[in-house]
């Protein structure tokens, strides 16, 4: 089971699950129930912010709920995410738990004032409403990320489409953007406030602006970012589904060195037969052609994929086809889970593969996966790269990769000298100090 993102500000802890989008909405949970006067409570608070992706991420939350209780006796437990919005039932069953909250209720300060004792059954538990009612999405004038050298921004929410094996898009309703003026605006505070390092994220970014009047896209909310932010250093985006791609983020990719060369891309499988059988709206030429078509125009691009294994009706075959896409792609990076049914999805209602096959695929695809990331970094252990220094001993180069620091202080960007690697980080000498938050 995955461990939360852990941090704890006065006497508020907050347990995160899941994606960046979520340790995006973290801070605004903090930031909102220090609003509501939490951090005042005598025993604390603390908050969970769950992951409904996977039947194991909601397990892990349960699991950290009942440690949270056994640790914080007395502390106020409220939980939220999207585990939460779907099935808000489960976690108000639950004794440990004091108060429900939707995704969109969780970032209002209103959600969190008031906590009254309580009962079990009490109806009042639970403040969770109808996700798809929300029509609009904005920045939380988050200013600074505390903790954090790389600043996660929103720009998106929800999704519009409904591949097979997904529940998120019942957890975060339907596609919705932030206005290109408000993210540019939130870019400036974050920058204004030190962070070096911003990254775009959301449910589905690729989709951005198409709710917006004008219908900008992703591409040119990624340019009027870069020509308005001129002290912005490095923009990286979240995952994307290469499908959805415009013009204008290609030139962004092939001209402005301030774009990180780094995509993750929402791949899920390599076989046409399973991606159809999914809803993807891919096959698996187009993520190779698109693979190949961005290396052309950024030839120091590197990748990183979701992929799946055991989906229903998958056979060897098909799963040999997931395999050998990380090469045909050149990933680097690999998100590599197993197929998880997740109630209410229609590939919950397929014909099942046996548990002991898919987590021997998945065993494979992960093994394989770290063959890929080895030989990424046998590629760029050597010579010089810029690197953001972040917390604990670690900094990431433009490219993603994670080199050790050692003692660096955190938040500037320092040229390095490479000299090697460990098979997990890079190893090297600073050179001299680039820029500092």
């Amino acid at each position: 089971m995955a461990a939360p993102l852990q941090t704890k500000r006065s006497d508020i802890e907050v347990l995160t699950f899941g994606c960046r989008l979520n340790a995006y909405e973290s801070e605004v949970m903090l930031r909102r129930a220090r609003e509501a006067g939490l951090e005042e409570l005598e025993d604390g608070a603390v908050l969970v912010n769950s992951c409904a992706v996977t039947a194991d991420a909601v397990t892990s939350a349960r699991h950290a709920i009942r440690k949270a209780r056994r640790e914080n006796p007395n502390a106020r437990i409220i939980v939220s995410g999207c585990a939460a919005q779907t099935d808000a039932e489960q976690f108000s069953r639950m004794d440990e738990v004091d108060l429900v909250l939707g995704n969109e209720e969780k970032l209002h300060a209103a959600s969190y004032r008031a906590l009254p004792e309580f009962g079990t059954n009490d109806p009042a538990r639970v403040r969770v409403d109808d996700i798809m009612k929300v029509r609009e999405t904005k920045p939380q004038n988050i200013n600074s990320v505390g903790g954090q050298t790389r600043a996660f921004l929103q720009i998106q929410n929800g999704c519009d489409h409904r591949c097979t094996f997904c529940i998120i898009p019942y957890g975060r309703g339907n596609s919705r953007s932030s206005p290109v003026h408000d993210v540019v605006e939130q870019v400036k505070l974050l920058v204004d406030n030190g962070h070096l390092e911003v990254v775009l994220t959301g449910v589905d970014t690729t989709s951005y602006g198409h709710d917006l009047p004008g219908n900008p896209n992703l591409g040119v909310l990624v340019q009027e970012i870069l020509k308005q932010v001129p002290d912005l250093r490095r923009l990286r985006l979240s995952s994307i589904d290469s499908i959805e791609v415009d013009d204008p983020l290609l030139d962004a990719i092939s001209s402005e060195e301030r774009f990180m060369p780094h995509l993750h891309l929402s791949l899920q499988h390599g076989d046409d037969l399973i991606l159809k059988r999914m809803k993807r709206r891919h096959l698996r030429d187009h993520s190779i052609e698109f693979c190949e078509q961005v290396r052309k125009l950024r030839p120091d691009m590197v990748y990183g994929a979701d992929l799946m294994a055991g989906f229903p009706t998958e056979t060897e075959t098909m799963f040999e086809n997931c395999l050998s896409i990380i090469d045909e792609c050149g990933l680097s990076y690999i998100h590599a889970f197993p197929f998880s049914p997740r109630p209410g999805t229609p590939a919950a209602k397929m014909p099942q593969l046996d548990r002991s096959v898919i987590k021997e695929r998945a065993a494979r695809l992960r093994e394989k996966a770290e063959l890929a990331h080895q030989k990424h970094l046998e590629r760029v252990s050597c010579g010089v790269a810029d690197v953001l220094v972040e917390r604990g001993g670690i900094g990431r180069t433009a490219q993603f990769t994670t080199v050790e620091t050692g003692e660096l202080q955190s938040g500037q960007i320092v040229e390095m000298e490479i000299s090697g690697h460990n098979g997990k980080n890079l190893s090297g000498e600073p050179i001299r100090q680039l820029l500092t938050g």
